[in-house]
């Protein structure tokens, strides 16, 4: 029996591998990557590597063993099909009879078009008969910790979130959280709407920020459509900006505040504080 973690190398899938290695041996633990390379620290360690990618049905074609545990990471090629992307692992999940399919979703109660692909790979996966966790991350702290340079280079947050709050956690909590459900028992066909403890709003985050700079920082709220142009003037792909202006316009409605306490609950601590987060990411 392993415990078989897809995308290990991404920003995730590395917090969730290194939090395994702390509670299971190497030998128990397999990461699949599309580049060996990347996972050269894991292999040293005793980690299994498996070559496969969602693109390539074929690849995955025997990775899975009866009785393993998965962690099937959401992908984050938006313009590839990531609902038959996570089909593919979710019929070779099947075709092995393994014992656990894990998989990072999004909040129930998120409508904007971020979470259409979730919707989907839920019901593949609910479908399937594979037993099943959803693990329905919230919003990452590092969403916002990773993109402070303009921040501070403008003395201003800019959001098209009104005053709309968000309970983000760190990718470490949403990583504990996973590695729970994957060493632990009885998780079969659950679902866990995960967040952090204590909501923020985007006039808070700018006034943490000005506390831990010393500069006077604003908030600015901007339309949908405004945020759009910003983001897309900045280099992002139009679809995409489109993506992150409509979670915007979700979180103005309260749609990513996450209070279940399954978070804390599942890790058996309290949430990383958003503050810590900016904190360390000023050291950076």
């Amino acid at each position: 029996m392993s415990i078989v973690v897809t995308g290990a190398t991404g920003h995730l899938g590395r917090h969730v591998v290194e939090q395994l290695l702390e509670k299971v041996p190497a030998e128990q633990i397999t990461a699949v990557v599309r580049n060996a390379e990347k996972a050269a620290d894991f292999a040293d360690r005793g980690v299994k590597i498996a070559l496969a990618d969602y693109n390539n049905p074929a690849s995955y074609d025997n990775l899975f063993s009866a009785g393993d545990k998965v962690l099937l990471i959401s992908g984050n090629e938006f313009d590839k099909g990531r609902v038959q992307q996570h089909k593919v692992v979710i019929d070779a999940a099947k075709a092995a009879g393994v014992a656990l399919l894990a998989y990072t979703s999004a909040p129930g109660t998120l409508t904007a078009a971020l979470a259409d692909d979730h919707r989907g790979t839920e019901e593949i996966l609910l479908d399937s008969g594979v037993p099943y966790a959803l693990l329905r991350n919230g919003w990452y702290h590092e969403n916002y910790t990773e993109n402070l340079a303009p921040v501070l280079e403008h003395n201003a947050v800019v959001a098209a979130a009104g005053e709309g709050k968000v309970s983000s956690a760190s990718r470490a909590d949403y990583a504990a959280a996973a590695v729970a459900v994957l060493t632990g028992e009885g998780h079969e066909n659950t679902t866990y709407e995960l967040g952090g403890d204590t909501p923020w709003s985007f006039a808070e985050y700018a006034a943490e920020l000005s506390r831990q700079t010393g500069k006077d920082i604003a908030y600015n709220a901007v339309s949908p459509e405004a945020l759009a142009g910003i983001l897309t003037g900045a280099g992002l792909p139009e679809p995409f900006a489109q993506i992150l202006a409509g979670v915007d316009a979700s979180i103005e409605k309260g749609e990513l505040v996450v209070s279940t306490g399954d978070l804390s609950r599942l890790t058996g601590r309290p949430t990383t504080p958003f503050a810590e987060a900016i904190a360390a990411a000023l050291k950076g």
